[in-house]
C-alpha cells in the first residue's frame, strides 16, 4: 500500500535535491508533482487541494532550519503537514471503568469487520483483557461460523444467540460478559455490499440498545474515492469514535484511507497490516508518514523485536555480548525475524526499504532462511559453538548434509565472521559506556545489557545468501535522507548539528 505514492514523492524529492537554491518556481513545481501523485493515488480532491496549498505556503513562508538543506526543508515540511493530515497525534482506544466495555464495529460488507473484530480481540486478550465477540451479523451466509472459527483459534468465545434478532443477540451478549465475567464485549455487525436504509437504522437500533463505549468504523483501503461518501454518511448516522483501516498491506494505490481523517475529523484508531490476528497495529500518524515518504518505521522494527523476545533470548543477548557469536545465536536470530514478520515486513520499515522492494517488484524470497538453518542443523554441537573450528574438511561435509554447495557454507561462515567482528565492537562499546571489564559488573554494579534491539544482532549482514534484500544495504538509508531525520532530532533537542 502506498508503494506507488511513496515512489512519486521520492523522485520529486530527489530532483530538489540535485538544486543547491530552491526557487518559487521550483517549489510551484514540486508541489504540482505532489498534487499530481496524490490524487493519482485516490486522494480526496478537497483533501489534496487543501494539503498542497497549505504545504506550499509554509515552504515560501516558514522559518528555514540552518542545519538542513533547502530540499530537506522541504521533504520536513510535506512531512509535518502529511502527519498533520493524518492526525496529528495517536488516538489509542481507552476503555471505560464500566463493565462490561462494549465496542461496537460499523462498516460496509467485505470491509473486514468480522476478522477486525478478532484481530481486535486478539490485541485486547494479550493486554489482560477477557473479551467476548458478539454475531450480530444475521444475513451474511455462515457469518456467525465465520466468527466462532477465528474466535476459537485465538480461545475467545462467540456468543451467536442462534435464530435471534440482531440486537437481542448484542444485548444477549451484555448479559452472557456480566455472567460469565468477561470485561469486554466486541459486537460483530451487519453490513451491505452499499449503503442502505435497513442496514443504517439497525446500526442505529443496536448502538441505542446496547449503548457502546465506542463505535469503530472498519474501513477497506483499498476502497478508493468512494470511501469518503461511505464514511461520511456513517459518521452522520452512527456517529462513530474512530475508524480502523483495514488490508492496508494491500496492492490498492490506498489514498482513500489518507482522506478519512480529513473527511470525517474522526481518529484512525487501528490499521490491519495482514491476515493473522497479530496484524492489528494502533495507528501512529508520524510513523505512517515517514513510512510512506520512505523514511522507514524503525520504533516498529523495535517493538516487533520486543514482542518476539522472550527471557531467554534477553540472556542470549547478555552472553552473546560477553562471550562472542555462535551459529546457535544466528538459527536462533533467524527465527526471530521469522516470528517479526519475515524480511519483507522488516524491510519495509527500514528508512529506503519500500522503495527497495518496489524496485525489486515486492517479491522477497524467505527461502534463504531455510537454506542458512540447514546448513547451521548440518553442524556438530561443538561448531556451532565455536565456529571457527570448521576447516574445508568440514565445510564439504556441512554441504552435503544440508544439500548445499560449499560455496554457500564459505558465505555463511564470512557472514558469520562479519557478525561475531561487530559484536567485538560492541562489546568493547558497552564496556566504555559502563567503565567495566570483560564479564564483570559496571561501575554501578549493573549488568552489561546488549544495546539496541534485544537479540538481534546485524542481521543485514546476511548478504550473498541466495539473493537475500540486505545484502550490500551496508546501513545505507537509500533516499530516506538519514541526515535530514538527526539534524531534525538536534534541532528538537535544542542543540546545534
Amino acid at each position: 500500500m502506498f508503494n506507488s505514492l511513496s515512489d512519486r514523492l521520492n523522485d520529486t524529492f530527489d530532483r530538489l535535491r540535485g538544486k543547491g537554491k530552491l526557487t518559487e518556481a521550483d517549489i510551484t513545481s514540486a508541489m504540482r508533482d505532489i498534487r499530481m501523485a496524490l490524487l493519482e493515488a485516490d486522494v480526496n480532491f478537497k483533501v489534496v487541494k487543501d494539503f498542497v496549498a497549505k504545504t506550499k505556503e509554509r515552504c515560501l513562508t516558514a522559518e528555514v532550519m540552518d542545519s538542513l538543506t533547502p530540499a530537506q526543508n522541504v521533504v520536513k515540511i510535506v512531512l509535518d503537514e502529511l502527519v498533520e493530515l493524518l492526525g496529528s497525534t495517536e488516538s489509542k482506544l481507552v476503555l471505560s471503568s464500566r463493565i462490561p466495555n462494549v465496542i461496537m464495529l460499523v462498516g460496509l460488507q467485505g470491509s473486514g469487520k468480522t476478522t477486525a473484530a478478532v484481530k481486535l480481540a486478539y490485541l485486547l486478550k494479550k493486554q489482560g483483557k477477557s473479551p467476548l465477540l458478539a454475531a450480530c451479523d444475521v444475513y451474511r451466509p455462515a457469518a456467525a461460523d465465520q466468527l466462532a472459527t477465528l474466535g476459537g483459534e485465538i480461545g475467545v468465545p462467540v456468543f451467536r444467540g442462534d435464530g435471534a434478532h440482531p440486537i437481542e443477540i448484542a444485548q444477549g451478549a451484555v448479559r452472557e460478559a456480566v455472567d460469565k465475567m468477561r470485561d469486554v464485549v466486541i459486537v460483530d455487525t451487519a453490513g451491505r455490499l452499499q449503503i442502505d436504509e435497513q442496514m443504517m437504522q439497525e446500526a442505529v437500533d443496536i448502538k441505542r440498545a446496547v449503548k457502546p463505549d465506542q463505535v469503530l468504523m472498519v474501513v477497506d483501503a483499498m476502497t478508493g474515492q468512494d470511501i469518503v461518501n461511505v464514511v461520511s454518511t456513517f459518521a452522520e448516522r452512527t456517529d462513530f469514535d474512530g475508524v480502523i483501516i483495514s488490508k492496508l498491506d494491500g496492492d490498492a494505490r490506498g489514498g482513500g484511507a489518507l482522506s478519512v481523517r480529513a473527511v470525517t475529523g474522526k481518529p484512525i484508531k487501528f490499521v490491519s497490516m495482514g491476515e493473522k490476528p497479530d496484524s492489528l497495529e494502533v495507528f501512529s500518524p508520524d510513523r505512517m508518514a515517514k513510512r510512506i515518504l520512505g523514511m522507514g518505521d524503525v520504533v516498529g522494527i523495535i517493538e516487533k523485536a520486543q514482542e518476539a523476545a522472550n527471557a531467554e533470548q534477553l540472556e542470549a543477548a547478555e552472553r552473546m555480548l560477553r562471550d562472542g557469536f555462535t551459529m546457535n545465536d544466528m538459527l536462533e536470530q533467524m527465527r526471530m525475524l521469522k516470528k517479526m514478520g519475515g524480511m519483507k515486513s522488516i524491510l519495509g520499515m527500514l528508512p529506503g526499504g519500500q522503495r527497495m522492494l518496489n524496485q525489486m517488484g515486492g517479491n522477497i524470497d524467505d527461502s534463504v532462511f531455510d537454506k542458512i538453518e540447514a546448513m547451521i542443523q548440518s553442524m556438530t554441537k561443538q561448531e556451532r559453538v565455536k565456529p571457527s573450528i570448521i576447516n574445508g574438511q568440514r565445510r564439504a561435509r556441512i554441504a552435503r548434509g544440508s544439500g548445499t554447495t560449499p560455496a554457500d557454507v564459505n558465505n555463511l561462515m564470512k557472514q558469520w565472521g562479519e557478525m561475531n567482528k561487530m559484536m567485538g565492537k560492541m562489546r568493547t562499546m558497552a564496556q566504555q559506556a559502563q567503565g567495566g571489564k570483560k564479564g564483570k559488573k559496571g561501575k554501578r554494579g549493573k549488568k552489561m545489557r546488549m544495546p539496541g534491539i534485544p537479540g538481534m544482532g546485524n542481521m543485514g549482514a546476511l548478504g550473498g545468501m541466495g539473493g537475500n534484500p540486505f545484502a550490500g544495504m551496508g546501513g545505507s538509508s537509500g533516499n530516506a535522507d538519514m541526515d535530514m531525520l538527526r539534524a531534525m532530532e538536534q534541532q528538537m533537542k535544542g542543540k546545534k548539528f
